[in-house]
């Protein structure tokens, strides 16, 4: 078993990354004992397993995603949710509330208006019908106050950092609340403006790097400093 590029290392595609009894998955191809990559991003070596976490992309919806939307229209009976890419959701009162609603006598307003963020759960989605989203569960609907940021979203695993390492540093030093969306949005909130101000900068740089090795430290020293300015960050 032979690694042609290290760990986190930039591949493009048609090129050799392996050779060997090594398994195959997102973004790698097999041909006999060599392997492939298919995309432009970075190779991740997990035990015996190959894959390609690509460098941009748009947001595919999963099952069990939570993710962070905004209202854009109120019915008797549902909510259109926009959750980014190319998919708009669908968030129905019975996911919203466990209270009894009448359409007739009650309004999805009160609920939920146009322009409120939101913090779902998408609970069923295939390519012939937009997906479901729920809100009814602790820890999910309104955000209230904060700001709504938006990054990559395949690199919301670099802001979240192993074991939530990243995240958790940028919440300490900067005091604030946050939660990211796996569809590439990031809501922050802060005691004051230039809490959130300083997260959003972090948050900003992670996603504009997220490809770097040493950004941890780096990260780490904007936040102590206060500073984004980035002819200081190489």
């Amino acid at each position: 078993m032979t690694l042609l590029v290290k760990n986190n290392g930039i591949v493009v595609p048609g090129e050799q990354v392996a050779e060997g009894e090594y398994k195959a998955n997102q973004g790698v191809f097999q041909s006999e004992e060599k392997f492939y990559s298919t995309l432009t991003g970075l190779l991740i070596v997990s035990g015996e397993s190959l894959r390609i976490q690509p460098l941009q992309g748009a947001y595919a919806p999963k099952v069990g995603d939570l993710v962070i939307g905004k209202i854009t229209d109120a019915g008797l009976t549902s909510w259109k949710v926009d959750i980014g890419g190319a998919y708009e959701a669908i968030l129905a009162v019975s996911n919203a509330t466990s209270r009894r609603f009448d359409p007739i006598r009650d309004d999805t307003r009160r609920i939920y208006e146009v322009g409120d963020a939101i913090r779902a759960k998408i609970i069923s989605f295939n390519r012939t019908k937009d997906p479901s989203l729920l809100t009814r569960e602790r820890g999910l609907g309104k955000l209230h106050d904060g700001r709504v940021i938006e990054v990559s979203p395949v690199h919301i695993s670099r802001i979240i950092g192993r074991r939530g390492s990243m995240i958790a540093m940028v919440k300490r030093m900067t005091k604030t609340r946050i939660l990211v969306g796996q569809n590439g949005r990031v809501w922050i909130s802060g005691n004051t403006r230039e809490e959130e101000i300083l997260a959003i900068r972090a948050i900003e740089k992670i996603d504009r790097e997220a490809h770097t090795t040493g950004l941890t430290e780096r990260v780490s020293e904007l936040l102590k400093n206060g500073s984004s300015d980035d002819n200081n960050d190489n």
